[in-house]
């Protein structure tokens, strides 16, 4: 594949590298621990027997887990590798 100035193989390790850096981002993410909560820490539902056994800490009811998760999250904006690929991201 042509990469223009890059040597060969650049562009693959960039793509390795990015996929790599999101797999590490997902890891990172808080897991619930400790006692599962009977009811939603925020809206006060009943939380399903079947999602506490599921999810051992849980402390949100599914609605409200999902909207969280749907929240914008913000990222670092560091162009560590000073490819232009990832200058467009």
């Amino acid at each position: 594949m042509a990469g223009g100035w890059t040597r060969d193989g650049a562009v693959s390790e960039q793509i390795e590298a990015s996929i790599q850096d999101e797999l590490a981002r997902m890891g990172a993410r808080r897991r619930p621990a400790g006692e599962s909560l009977t009811h939603c820490a925020e809206c006060e539902e009943p939380i399903p027997e079947k999602r506490r056994t599921a999810l051992p800490g849980v402390k949100l009811c599914v609605d409200c887990a999902a909207e969280r998760d749907t929240r914008a999250t913000p990222r670092g904006g560091i162009n560590r590798r000073g490819s232009k690929d990832s200058q467009l991201r």
